[in-house]
């Protein structure tokens, strides 16, 4: 399974792809962060991380998208933004028809280290630990993205809209992986 994990933030927004191995272990396939400049409108700002978020489905071609689950936050405007950017991710997949899973940072930090009261420090060490990283990935953005995508290889709960993703016969299931599974091994991305 290919997981396209998302820390949505709307200055930065981290972005992480893992493979799933064999042994329940995880292969590095991408990481980076989308960005826009706090010099634009809200709107265009919302338009640079969608195009950046579409080339990374694109290029990747996930089988789900895991996305952090925005919570309350002090700063509303911090929070509209990443709630906006969220979604932005989740229309991205469902234009793929990818499914989506959001997982709560308490989730996340439980999944990749043992404790949902873990400090970010220890996360990040964590996520370059699994990957058999020589360094934690720059910036945290980055980092907490890969930690999302982990989160769903070893617990895939969360996916939302169930049902719909379901409706394909068992034939067009095998069908559809298939042919993802021809495009990346041809190198189409």
């Amino acid at each position: 399974m290919r997981v396209l994990g998302v820390d949505p933030g709307l200055t930065r927004c981290g972005i992480g792809v893992v493979d799933s191995v064999a042994g329940r272990r995880a292969r590095l396939v991408g990481v980076g962060v989308a960005r826009s400049s706090t010099e634009l409108s809200v709107d265009m700002r919302l338009l640079k991380i969608s195009e950046q978020l579409d080339e990374w489905m694109d290029r990747y071609l996930p089988d789900v998208v895991a996305i952090e689950r925005v919570f309350a936050q002090n700063n509303v405007s911090t929070v509209m933004g990443t709630a906006q950017v969220a979604g932005l991710a989740m229309v991205a997949a469902a234009r793929r028809s990818v499914p989506v899973a959001m997982h709560t940072p308490s989730e996340v930090k439980a999944a990749v280290t043992g404790s949902g009261g873990a400090e970010k420090a220890q996360v990040q060490k964590m996520v370059a630990n699994i990957l058999n990283l020589d360094e934690i990935p720059k910036p945290a953005d980055a980092a907490d993205a890969l930690a999302i995508a982990i989160t769903h290889l070893w617990r895939p709960s969360g996916i939302l809209d169930k049902a719909e993703r379901f409706e394909m016969t068992a034939a067009q299931r095998q069908w559809a992986a298939a042919e993802q599974a021809a495009r990346r091994a041809r190198g189409v991305r």
